[in-house]
């Protein structure tokens, strides 16, 4: 019986899901509020959208109202019936087309129709990893006994291996800022790494 119902089936159509699934190359028979489709392995719910593609050129967009599926009996296969209701061309092109947005960044947001009055300050690994350099920089150029400034060298060490942690720690990483020597461009440049750990 496939092959007689194939012989109505001479719309081209498309079947776009809800959830942005599409399905071209479909044949189906497109009358007034209905559409007959043969081919059951698609999975037909209420606000899909069937698109039949004309020969001029044109195209009708097509909601479907009730995907009216049966089951195969006797000759007849599976098979929708489907109750539709034909879109304007505007609303068609408002439905039909989907944005996807794609962030990417430190903080990506996006705010559709409100405000956003919120400071977020951000800072990239290089900021940080400068910070520790010139720690270092700043640790070896004092005037200190020579076990003194390793001691101080392997505090930076330490300082960068919290950091460079997927989670540091700040209480350790304040902790070891405070075991430095006290010299104002070591404290400047610490008071910097736990301004940018949020402290």
């Amino acid at each position: 019986m496939r092959g007689m119902l194939d012989d109505f089936a001479k719309d081209n159509i498309s079947v776009l899901k809800t959830n942005g699934q599409r399905f071209d190359g479909l044949k189906a028979s497109v009358q007034k509020g209905k559409v007959f489709l043969w081919d059951s392995s698609i999975f037909i719910e209420p606000k899909d959208l069937i698109i039949r593609h004309m020969s001029n050129g044109g195209s009708e967009t097509f909601e479907v109202v009730e995907p009216g599926f049966y089951e195969a009996v006797m000759d007849f296969e599976a098979h929708y019936q489907m109750v539709v209701r034909r879109m304007g061309e505007a609303e068609a092109e408002r439905v039909s087309h989907s944005t996807i947005y794609n962030f990417h960044g430190d903080n990506a947001r996006v705010n559709n129709q409100s405000v956003d009055n919120s400071v977020n300050t951000v800072y990239s690994n290089t900021e940080i990893s400068n910070l520790v350099e010139g720690l270092r920089s700043q640790v070896e150029s004092l005037d200190l006994p020579e076990d003194e400034k390793l001691e101080a060298i392997e505090v930076v060490d330490e300082i960068k291996t919290q950091l460079d942690s997927p989670a540091p720690k700040k209480t350790i990483v304040k902790r070891l800022i405070e075991s430095l020597p006290k010299v104002e461009s070591i404290t400047t440049i610490g008071a910097s790494i736990m301004t940018m750990l949020g402290s």
